[in-house]
């Protein structure tokens, strides 16, 4: 039977990744500029890079990022730094050049990075697994170390099954590429 603080989580999880943000924005530009198949490597890219992040935290991370402020500024600035990056990139390109580069898998790839890429930069995000997953081990486990590297695999699959369709469904406002893309 499956215990209580399992569905509890698992109903948090998806209201914290359901809820826009930065991830949601980076697979819905994707999909609306590059196509269903740019958003959907951008989801899973998030997705792995969800998995770095609880790897992380399953070996400590958490804990040295609270005890340690010049890291958690040096971590802020790398993601800052990536945003700006990606927003000069977004307006210094022209739209056709946008609408030509979500093609082949080298696009794909690229697009996949960049979401794996703009995840594990986020220190929102390291802030919020390191707070938010242990919540959910109860006291006294045997094993608390690998129910975090559960829960936080769990949480990455459940973002690539919630972001997956947010792409499917934003690229079909794509003007030339929608799920035609996808099955390429």
């Amino acid at each position: 039977m499956i215990e209580a603080h399992w569905i509890l989580f698992v109903v948090a999880s998806v209201v914290l990744i359901a809820t826009p943000g930065q991830d949601m924005i980076l697979v819905m530009s994707r999909s609306i500029t590059h196509g269903t198949r740019a958003g959907v490597a951008a989801a899973a890219g998030v997705s792995l890079g969800l998995v770095a992040h609880t790897v992380l935290a399953t070996l400590g991370l958490g804990a040295l990022l609270r005890a340690s402020e010049w890291l958690f500024v040096a971590m802020k600035l790398v993601g800052a730094a990536y945003l700006v990056y990606f927003g000069l990139q977004l307006i210094f390109t022209k739209s056709a050049t946008l609408a030509s580069n979500g093609s082949g898998s080298r696009g794909a790839w690229r697009h996949f990075a960049a979401g794996a890429a703009s995840n594990v930069s986020n220190p929102k995000i390291a802030i919020c697994y390191f707070a938010f997953l242990p919540q959910f081990v109860t006291p006294g486990a045997s094993h608390p170390t690998l129910t975090i590297l559960v829960l936080g695999l769990l949480f990455a699959a459940l973002t690539f099954v919630i972001k997956g369709p947010v792409a499917v469904f934003a690229g079909r406002l794509s003007p030339e590429k929608g799920l035609d893309t996808l099955v390429e």
